[in-house]
């Protein structure tokens, strides 16, 4: 295959180091040398554009790419949702972000046809159905209704939002089913949530012991288990099970941080998905909904800080729903305001492809990684708000393929 130099643009190659003018030379979809672009080279012109690493979203779904109300409610047909996850696929891609880890709501069909071309968009890691306890988070079924017609619901290949378990045997076949249809990690929910109507935010669900037993069956496999928690006892108790990672940790204190740093979990914070939910003009969820995210963000942003304090890894996660999830950057956005534009930047690459175990070959340009580069037509690190803007993306590419841009 040809080289192709991505030359005349400044690299802020995804370690937080100070941005430097470089040419970065792509073979076989690999970096395969940076420096400066020989004599006659074939080459893209970046005209002193920002290049990063491809962005990874860490907490995405896919499989709620339509109006919420009428998807939960059951009222869409199986081509128009799968018309609304793929459009959402290609718009990650447009926005930036060539790898996300979808934390529920897709099959392995999705993953599959990403995978294969026959669908835009970017590399994704899935855990399938996420894992809930009976009527727990996850659950969106009408409260008339058998449990045990729940996942009749689900449309195999494309969507599938939930598996439930009564006890620890159930727990255990579940996850393996999840495997069986290609999970590449597996989530739990071990506290109540925001969109659900059979919970509240402080309590906490399956015991450290059914926990222990989804992490059992993932370090089978060579994997890992994440979990959907809100509060310090839910998160307390899946590190003592042996999680790897805490999706959203909005109430996290000082003592739970120092446990997740002691035992290595990671934090995936995920604010966009907050401003989303309190706009009553961008998701339609019940009035409830918003009523229970109240004086979260602050404390989100609290917990933020009180981690990385305490030496936690903290990645990057958006979270968004529905039909409205094109400006995924605007997780970017947000983290920047609270931290940084570059730490930002390095907890939507590095620091993600590391929770993600996929540190080794995606994340940051260096040389032997894939080529996974965005340029953009102006500085997110002057202004975090140019993450937000899809239009500002001038060049993507995904594994050495421009997937966005002109190079003519």
């Amino acid at each position: 295959m040809t080289e192709i130099w991505f030359a005349g643009g400044t690299v802020a190659d995804g370690s937080g180091s100070e941005p430097s003018a470089a040419d970065v030379c792509v073979e076989d979809g690999v970096i395969t040398r940076i420096g400066t672009a020989p004599a006659g080279a074939e080459t893209v012109d970046l005209d002193g554009m920002l290049l990063t690493p491809g962005l990874i979203d860490a907490h995405v779904h896919l499989g709620l790419s339509s109006p919420i109300r009428a998807q939960f409610g059951f009222q869409l047909s199986a081509a128009e949702i799968a018309a609304d996850i793929f459009s959402t696929a290609g718009r990650t891609l447009d926005a930036g972000f060539t790898t996300v880890r979808d934390t529920g709501g897709i099959d392995g069909g999705v993953v599959d046809v990403i995978a294969k071309g026959k669908v835009r968009g970017p590399r994704v890691l899935s855990c399938g159905p996420v894992h809930c306890q009976t009527g727990g988070h996850g659950y969106y079924g009408a409260e008339w209704e058998p449990t045990e017609l729940w996942e009749t619901h689900h449309i195999p290949g494309l969507a599938a939002l939930s598996l439930m378990s009564g006890n620890a045997d159930e727990l255990r076949r579940n996850v393996r089913e999840s495997f069986r249809r290609g999970a590449s990690f597996l989530k739990l929910c071990v506290t109540g949530g925001v969109v659900g109507g059979h919970d509240r935010l402080e309590d906490t669900q399956f015991t450290v012991a059914e926990i222990a037993v989804a992490v059992e069956e993932a370090t089978a496999r060579g994997t890992y288990v994440t979990v959907h928690a809100h509060n310090n006892a839910g998160i307390r108790n899946a590190v003592m099970a042996g999680v790897r990672c805490v999706e959203h940790g909005t109430d996290i204190d000082e003592p739970t941080a120092q446990l997740m740093r002691e035992h290595d979990v990671a934090l995936v914070p995920t604010f966009a998905v907050i401003d989303q939910i309190m706009d009553p003009g961008s998701l339609d969820v019940d009035p409830s909904t918003r009523e229970r995210i109240a004086g979260a963000r602050r404390r989100m942003a609290t917990a933020l800080r009180i981690s990385r304090e305490a030496g936690v890894r903290i990645g990057l996660g958006s979270d968004l729903l529905g039909a409205g999830q094109h400006r995924r950057g605007e997780e970017l956005r947000l983290r920047a305001e609270l931290e940084s534009p570059m730490q930002a930047l390095v907890s939507a690459t590095s620091v993600n492809a590391d929770i993600l175990g996929i540190g080794e070959t995606v994340g940051m340009i260096r040389v032997g990684m894939a080529a996974d580069l965005v340029a953009w037509k102006r500085n997110p690190l002057d202004d975090a708000r140019i993450f937000a803007e899809p239009d500002m993306v001038a060049f993507v590419v995904k594994a050495g393929r421009i997937m966005k841009g002109d190079t003519q």
